[in-house]
């Protein structure tokens, strides 16, 4: 059954345009707690937000939402995603709520749900909330003497930094390094740099100045020119850039070259093989992680599992199969020893100390593998499914053939936004770079494609 309001990381779109409308988000409250809404305990959720200004909108609609489903709801402010994650398992709450839109400008927001182990929800799970979303919520509101208390939680930033630092091994600490952390505006702007500080470090902050419209505008990890910059400017050892939620990492090494999540991966799990600390004889990734990763891994006699984009189908697979390491190129690194979701300060942490434990540069340790030439392109549609095209699936199937086991195509729509993304890579760049463009040809040539 199709989709209707979940993507493959929640809820997303543009603040008060449907779906991302007050109305919907107090409906998702009153869904999920009715859901969640199990046994005679009172029931409980922790409701964090990054520092879009839509997220005052959103969050007081989701407070009514599950005070009407009769959960008390705990709101938290702006908090890192994972903070969330690890507070829904904390406070024993029965489901926890991320108010974000991660990596995307301010005008969008989108919903996160947890289940009461941390995790994300489950295809399964997200469908039936769906199913009450669009159900007369009469049933679902609860007794006039069961309606739910909502109160504002302090301490909570103390809680995850404390968190945080107890993932750096005991044996290391930051003293010594210049430490240069671009905090996107956005929800890690307090504790980010507090953890690094705490832990010894030289910090340089930008990017903790948000106003509710700047979130990841020209920062951040999508944005890491800026951090680039700040890094020649301070001649700091290592810049660090978040995203919105600070679920994601990219890192920035003394010379200004940035880092991405698949050399990070490769840094962790070489580390952890080493320290007999990895766990499924490998790491999970998706199908957009570089090929020099996979070559990398195999030289070292460890495996590449790779899945569908989302950080929730790694931790799926990471569950399933016994992995303690996984992520996305684009730098959500989950680290399941420590949390249920992508965290970039810790992933940042457990670099930093391999840097400190090697004593050689970032540059150093983070080159781990040099990257297969990878092109990613995206072609907009405002309509239609343009992949079921008789003429799009032919030049993909002839791509396929011709790139055959020197390299590989993903071609897919993307889970948060109206794209189709095409990537390719391979040994030869120009064979790369050409079978790209000809297949965006193709796809942007489809009617309601654009």
């Amino acid at each position: 059954m199709k989709r209707r309001y979940f993507g493959t990381d929640g809820i997303r779109g543009k603040s008060n345009a449907h779906p991302m409308t007050p109305d919907l988000a107090m409906r998702v409250g009153i869904a999920a707690g009715t859901l969640f809404r199990r046994g005679s305990h009172r029931h409980r959720v922790v409701i964090g937000k990054d520092t879009r200004l839509s997220g005052y909108m959103l969050e007081n609609a989701m407070v009514a939402g599950f005070t009407a489903a009769g959960v008390d709801a705990f709101v938290l402010g702006p908090i890192p995603t994972p903070a969330v994650a690890m507070l829904t398992r904390s406070l024993r709450c029965d489901i926890g709520v991320m108010i974000s839109a991660s990596h995307n400008p301010y005008e969008d927001n989108g919903i996160k749900l947890f289940g009461p182990d941390g995790y994300k929800l489950s295809d399964a799970i997200e469908m039936q909330i769906e199913d009450l979303i669009e159900q007369d919520i009469g049933p679902q509101l609860a007794a006039s003497d069961d309606i739910g208390r909502a109160k504002r939680i302090d301490g909570v930033h103390d809680r995850y930094i404390e968190f945080a630092k107890r993932t750096l091994p005991r044996d290391v600490t930051l003293h010594g390094l210049r430490v240069a952390i671009d905090c996107a505006n956005g929800a890690a702007y307090k504790v980010a740099p507090a953890v690094l500080w705490e832990l010894g470090a030289e910090v340089v902050t930008i990017g903790n100045d948000p106003n509710g419209t700047n979130i990841n505008k020209g920062c951040g990890s999508t944005h890491p020119e800026a951090l680039q910059k700040k890094v020649h400017e301070v001649r700091a050892d290592i810049g660090i850039a978040l995203d919105g939620d600070a679920d994601r990492v990219i890192i920035v090494d003394e010379h200004g070259t940035i880092i991405d999540g698949d050399q990070l991966m490769a840094v962790v799990a070489e580390s952890w093989a080493d320290d007999n600390l990895l766990k499924g004889g490998g790491i999970v990734a998706t199908v957009m992680s570089n090929l020099g990763l996979e070559r990398f891994l195999e030289a070292k006699g460890l495996s590449l599992a790779r899945t569908a984009v989302g950080d929730r189908y790694v931790v799926e697979h990471m569950r399933r199969h016994n992995f303690n390491v996984g992520g996305e190129q684009s730098g959500h690194i989950v680290l399941s020893d420590y949390g249920t979701t992508g965290d970039g300060l810790v992933a940042a942490l457990q670099i930093l100390a391999c840097v400190k434990r090697s004593g050689k540069t970032v540059s150093e340790v983070c080159r781990r593998f040099e990257p297969v030439p990878q092109l990613l392109r995206n072609v907009r549609f405002s309509g239609g499914k343009p992949l079921e095209d008789k003429t799009v699936r032919q030049a993909i199937s002839d791509a396929e053939s011709e790139l055959a086991s020197r390299g590989r195509l993903v071609i897919r729509p993307s889970g948060t936004e109206p794209l189709i993304r095409v990537m390719a890579e391979g040994d030869d760049r120009s064979q790369i770079e050409r079978i790209v463009n000809d297949l965006i040809g193709v796809i942007a040539s489809v009617p309601n494609a654009a």
